[in-house]
């Protein structure tokens, strides 16, 4: 039983990635470059950070998940395909890293527990996912609407 609530949880990471993903492909490379009216990150540079974030975690819990693994300067993340590919290999990291916590029954450096950390890293994501499309909007470039209810579509991702 236990089992099949680590493999759902892990589905659950995958599926989350895949939203992150989805989001990304609907972009035009050109709009990497909005940013909102308060200013920080631009789109780009916020889902460069949600990949440097996983590599913080992967450091400080687990260092050999660093190899293969190329942290985005500031201003690199300048294309959808170099994104992509990096969020797609961090998140194959992340599975591992959930896998082993799991299986030890904690993540170094993360209390309480493996399943809290998969509830940090789903938050800390969605968060910034929901920066890009208000950074997306505010720069007159909003995301189509089957993009907008496709985030949500958790059954088909």
């Amino acid at each position: 039983m236990l089992h099949d609530l680590e493999n759902q949880l892990i589905e659950t990471w995958e599926i989350h990635n895949r939203i992150n993903l989805f989001l990304l492909d609907a972009l035009k490379d050109e709009h990497l470059t909005d940013i909102s009216a308060s200013k920080g990150r631009n789109v780009g540079q916020q889902f460069a950070h949600i990949h440097n974030v996983r590599l913080m975690w992967f450091k400080a819990s687990n260092p050999d998940l660093l190899k293969n693994q190329v942290k985005f300067e500031s201003d690199s993340a300048t294309t959808k395909k170099k994104l992509s590919a990096a969020l797609t290999k961090s998140s194959k990291a992340v599975i591992a890293l959930l896998q082993a916590g799991f299986e030890t029954g904690s993540i170094k450096g993360f209390k309480p527990h493996p399943a809290a950390f998969l509830g940090y890293l789903l938050s800390h994501e969605s968060h910034h996912r929901g920066q890009i499309i208000l950074s997306l909007k505010q720069s007159g470039h909003m995301i189509d609407q089957k993009v907008q209810y496709g985030i949500w579509e958790w059954g088909s991702r």
